[in-house]
């Protein structure tokens, strides 16, 4: 029988069992868990709900628009939003 070299993180704690494939059926979801026990689950935490959420699009640009907004960084379908919004914006106004 061989035995596998198992490289551990920085930080493992040593004192942590190593699971096995035969563990796995020993689990169960944490919500069972909770309710055996009677406590609430924890509520997960991230970023609120935004007011009004974005709409999902597949729109064609012209290449050149997307080069100079990627060329500014992450973020550039959001400048890209932006400056619509601000456009629109600026006529109705």
């Amino acid at each position: 029988m061989s035995t596998k070299q198992v490289t551990l993180p920085p930080g493992f704690d040593e004192s942590a069992p190593i699971l096995a494939e035969a563990d796995l059926p020993k689990f169960r979801p944490a919500s069972e868990m909770f309710a055996e026990l009677g406590i609430p689950m924890p509520k997960p935490v991230g970023r609120p709900k935004a007011e009004r959420v974005k709409q999902s699009v597949t729109i064609r640009l012209h290449p050149t628009i997307v080069e100079h907004f990627k060329a500014q960084g992450p973020g550039w379908q959001t400048r890209i939003n932006e400056v619509l919004l601000r456009e629109i914006t600026k006529k109705a106004g």
